[in-house]
């Protein structure tokens, strides 16, 4: 991290050594690497068509910020909202095989503006199209890392979308909030900017409470990182308050900086890059996951509920334990081995969530029973420790 006087923090500094990421620029400190995510509301007009206005003025601050010798890697909506406009529809279909054909049709003319938009400052726009399968799956989560790191050796500015057009129902995440951050985490980046047509996180939705006020600042451990933020969004994307919450979360806990803004304040991606008071900041959290743990706890849908008891949850929080049957009280949903489920207390409290080990119809059988009486051949336990997340109540 940089401070304002430009000196380099030490304990930063070594954070970036362990990660094997040193980034020098020249002479202008730690070059850092940033993330910059805009939504579809904030990139096009009230008929979903592209404002090429928005994505120049985007692409200015892109260039800006390179010319600081940092790095950039943009994640862009915008792909099913400019194909309604482009295939002449009155607003935006519900169906999925609608949605992945349109945003087929969009996503062509949303890279044009970007190519158009960054060729203009001598940069290289990069189309990059990923889905959950590039971090579930950790061949495919390397191969993606690599792909991006080389883009950005070469110069060139990747700009990511969801494959909205191929993404199975079962398998996409709905937005870009969330895939923006565990990039973030996939390739080590030191900021994420998640730009809205909200100028940051309030304490009440402004648009209809006069009260509402600017949350300028988050701690690592706040309990705001936790709450359940209204979904209400523009209807022109996917995403809302609560998306970019828990974007902001998953980004926390990979040890990146995260900045919500309004995408249309004058230099916004500059100033929250140079750590300028803009919008609403989350620290990076010393507790880092692993890729692994990050998509059990934040990127993964949940499949059930194992409600345990309170000696089962106390072994869990403090003691780093694995979850066996004896703490298990009541199972809820049906789910498979591998599935991820959330662990919930007696007082129905989600505490935390892990990859289960069994069938909801076996573990309905054994639940409460000690390993000493678990049937011949049935594993002893429910979740593995390094299978189960806590997650902040």
């Amino acid at each position: 991290m940089v401070t304002s006087s430009g000196s380099v923090n030490s304990a930063s500094s070594i954070g970036l050594i362990c990660d094997g990421y040193v980034r020098v620029g020249e002479g202008r400190g730690v070059a850092m690497r940033v993330v910059v995510k805009i939504g579809s509301s904030s990139i096009t007009d009230d008929f979903g068509r592209i404002d090429q206005g928005a994505i120049v003025a985007l692409c200015a601050q892109t260039a800006a910020v390179k010319s600081e010798g940092h790095e950039v890697i943009i994640v862009s909506s915008g792909a099913v909202a400019a194909g309604v406009s482009a295939v002449g529809l009155a607003h935006r279909p519900s169906d999925m095989v609608t949605l992945q054909a349109i945003s087929a049709a969009g996503q062509s003319r949303l890279m044009g503006v970007y190519n158009e938009a960054l060729a203009a400052h001598s940069i290289v726009a990069a189309q990059v199209l990923l889905d959950p399968f590039d971090f579930v799956n950790r061949r495919q989560y390397l191969h993606a890392r690599q792909t991006l790191e080389r883009l950005l050796e070469l110069g060139c500015v990747p700009v990511v979308n969801e494959n909205d057009a191929v993404a199975s129902s079962e398998l996409r995440y709905g937005d870009n909030d969330r895939i923006s951050a565990l990039l973030a985490h996939s390739v080590h980046a030191d900021v994420l900017v998640l730009l809205t047509d909200l100028d940051g996180l309030f304490t009440a939705d402004p648009r209809t409470d006069p009260t509402a006020s600017l949350v300028n600042h988050v701690a690592a451990d706040d309990p705001l990182l936790s709450i359940d933020a209204s979904r209400t969004g523009s209807g022109r994307g996917s995403g809302g308050m609560a998306s970019k919450l828990i974007a902001a979360r998953i980004a926390s806990w990979s040890g990146v900086r995260t900045v919500i803004a309004r995408a249309s304040r004058e230099q916004v991606v500059v100033d929250a890059v140079g750590q300028r008071e803009v919008g609403t900041t989350f620290d990076a959290h010393d507790r880092r996951l692993s890729a692994r743990k990050l998509w059990i706890a934040f990127a993964a849908e949940s499949a059930g509920r194992i409600v345990v008891d309170d000696g089962a949850r106390e072994a869990l929080t403090t003691r780093n334990t694995s979850l066996l049957p004896a703490g298990v009280s009541s199972v809820e949903g049906d789910f498979d081995e591998g599935d991820t489920i959330e662990v919930v207390s007696r007082d129905g409290v989600v505490f935390a969530r892990g990859m289960v080990w069994l069938r909801s119809s076996d573990l309905r059988e054994i639940a409460g029973m000690r390993t000493s009486d678990l049937p011949s051949g049935m594993t002893h336990e429910v979740i593995h420790r390094d299978d189960l997340v806590l997650m902040p109540t």
